[in-house]
């Protein structure tokens, strides 16, 4: 069986970087493709510190997936994703999404041009396994709790806020919960020093250089706090789970969105 060929886009990004080494280093796929808006022309390999790839870097993604490509990852930004895809999907190739911000006429948007090309999306807020195990723990208190908040923490670069594993855990919380949380008092004041509210939780964001990714969802109870809490501290943490994404997004239909549902 060949192997598959990747397309990496936003290669040359902190997490693309990382893409490409993973990809590069694991058996039955390769990095057929880079495209980013900056380094074009050097190699991607070399970029990503593991050596010649023989894979330059390319700023045109319709050229770029004329390499033979079987499968994109996009780490770009909210404001580049949606475009990437509007080219990518009718050239009938699987795409793999790690950027987060999408919104959900974003996702009404993808599914419509998933069904209509007939090619599947995978979408994460978060690839680390235990992040996914947090969340589905969240999502088992929120059933025996009657308060709780979400505090997430990211480098100083992260555009979006809160982050989606973020929103994604309320929103799973929230489900779970059937309308047992109560809300909160707030500051009248100042009710945007509360957060952002997902019904009845408060999501807070932090973002501070030295940082990675973090989230803690605290509940309260009588007499009683439960705490469950997540910490990345390298970006190699999230390659197991773009892989296995890698692997299974061409057997999926339509647009995915989890991790959990592929693990």
């Amino acid at each position: 069986m060949s192997d598959i060929r990747i397309l990496v886009i936003g290669a040359c990004g902190k997490m693309g970087r990382e893409v490409v080494k993973a990809v590069t280093a694991a058996e039955g796929m390769e990095v057929a493709a880079a495209v980013d808006r900056v380094c074009t022309g050097e190699d991607i390999g070399l970029l990503a510190g593991i050596g010649t790839l023989g894979v330059p870097v390319m700023t045109d993604l319709s050229e770029a997936l004329g390499k033979g490509v079987d499968v994109v990852v996009d780490f770009t930004i909210p404001a580049e994703v949606m475009g990437n895809l509007r080219i990518v999907l009718p050239r009938s190739v699987p795409a793999v999404v790690g950027t987060t911000g999408l919104t959900a006429e974003h996702l009404y948007e993808l599914r419509a041009m998933s069904s209509a090309c007939l090619t599947p999306v995978f979408i994460a807020p978060n690839f680390a396994i235990g992040a996914v195990l947090m969340m589905q723990m969240a999502q088992q208190a929120a059933k025996y709790f009657e308060y709780a908040e979400v505090i997430e923490f990211h480098h100083e670069k992260k555009l979006d806020a809160p982050s989606g594993t973020a929103l994604r855990t309320a929103e799973l919380m929230k489900a779970a919960a059937s309308g047992r949380l109560a809300e909160a008092a707030t500051a009248e004041q100042d009710e945007e020093s509360r957060g952002l509210a997902v019904g009845n939780i408060r999501v807070h964001a932090v973002r501070l250089p030295g940082m990675v990714a973090s989230q803690e969802v605290i509940f309260g109870g009588l007499g009683q706090t439960l705490t469950i809490r997540h910490d990345t501290v390298s970006r190699e943490s999230f390659m197991p789970g773009v892989l296995l994404a890698i692997r299974k997004v061409r057997g999926l239909q339509g647009v995915v969105v989890g991790l959990e549902a592929i693990m």
